[in-house]
């Protein structure tokens, strides 16, 4: 994975798809779910997580109490010594974040505590999140950083114009 061709792709296309995704909050095509179903698919035959890691390079996951016990205990820590030493709350949001990114686990690109790693972690890049057009917001934000959801969206987008009224 090329994360510099990714990153000057994902920048030249934001906006429009960014637009594209704010307009499935007014208008969802008849058949949606189904075509998000099919792309999907198809976007995870050309993926490679592995090969990536942008996700961990540049964003955090939020920690529940039940990621940090599990991790704490895999880690032989107990869960107050492991959030002192990775975690902090955000004042605005009360979420429970790493202290630094890229995330503390990533080594050689790969997660350290993979079977164990947070349920946000576990869950990205969201595209099983249902109904899919709920969580636009959350496609936004992740379109630039995560090149599965900005094949994802670029798929469906392109879909949705061939095949539907879409102006």
């Amino acid at each position: 994975m090329d994360l510099k061709k990714f990153k000057r792709k994902a920048a030249a296309g934001r906006e429009e798809l960014e637009g594209f995704l704010k307009k499935l909050d007014e208008t969802v095509p008849v058949g949606f779910a189904k075509i998000v179903a099919q792309e999907d698919m198809e976007v995870w035959k050309e993926t490679d997580c592995t090969a990536c890691a942008n996700c961990c390079k540049t964003m955090t996951p939020v920690f529940t109490r039940a990621d940090i016990k599990r991790i704490a205990t895999h880690l032989r820590m107990t869960p107050k010594a492991f959030a002192e030493k990775w975690l902090i709350t955000e004042e605005d949001t009360g979420s429970v974040v790493n202290k630094e990114q890229p995330c503390q686990f990533l080594i050689d690109d790969k997660c350290s505590i993979y079977e164990v790693r947070p349920r946000d972690c576990a869950e990205f890049p969201h595209h099983n999140k249902r109904p899919f057009d709920l969580y636009n917001d959350t496609f936004i934000q992740n379109v630039h950083r995560c090149p599965a959801t900005f094949n994802l969206i670029s798929r469906l987008k392109k879909r949705v114009e061939d095949e539907y009224e879409w102006d």
